[in-house]
């Protein structure tokens, strides 16, 4: 099986996928990760701002690792904010019945309350260099983008609208093993 895992910026997504490997024992990529050792190798022009081209570059490469591991039968999780949101339009059924989908977002009032505590665990898995351009309303409009695309797409979105961990624990329940 292969859990893809997206959401807005800071939402937990690293977090989750992190509990995923301790709970499953299944590993995970970080599509950050892939991202950067592309634009550091030189494989790339593209730049860490270059969301939505980063998307196109980063996708297709994903979306066949991700076909790798399902015929290979094997688990994997894969985590980002590069995931567009028509991925399904990537696979034909034989793969998408091997895929779990998992969008996390935060509510308006969530942010609003916790603010302060989200800053704070920024960088509880993976260090942030800068964070600067993170504020209330750059968050509450990456999250509404999340939403809004992904719902469109006929995506759920698991929202997170008061205690973090009490959110992300049903998520975490539920049977992933086929």
């Amino acid at each position: 099986m292969v859990i893809l895992i997206t959401g807005a910026s800071h939402t937990g997504k690293t977090l989750f996928a992190q509990r995923i490997l301790e709970k499953y024992k299944y590993p995970y990529l970080s599509i950050d990760h892939l991202k950067m050792g592309l634009i550091r190798s030189g494989h790339t022009a593209l730049t860490p701002a270059d969301d939505e081209a980063l998307t196109d570059y980063l996708w297709p490469i994903v979306r066949e690792m991700v076909k790798t591991a399902i015929e290979n039968h094997q688990h994997l999780v894969v985590e980002g904010v590069y995931i567009p949101f028509n991925w399904r339009d990537s696979f034909d059924e034989r793969y998408l019945s091997a895929i779990r989908f998992i969008c996390l977002a935060f509510t308006d009032d969530y942010i609003d309350a916790h603010f302060a505590e989200i800053k704070e665990h920024s960088s509880d898995i993976e260090h942030r260099l800068d964070d600067n351009s993170c504020t209330i309303a750059t968050l509450k409009d990456d999250n509404k983008n999340y939403i809004n695309g992904f719902k469109a797409a006929g995506e759920k979105v698991f929202l997170i609208k008061s205690d973090f961990e009490q959110s992300i624990q049903p998520i975490l329940d539920i049977k992933l093993r086929n």
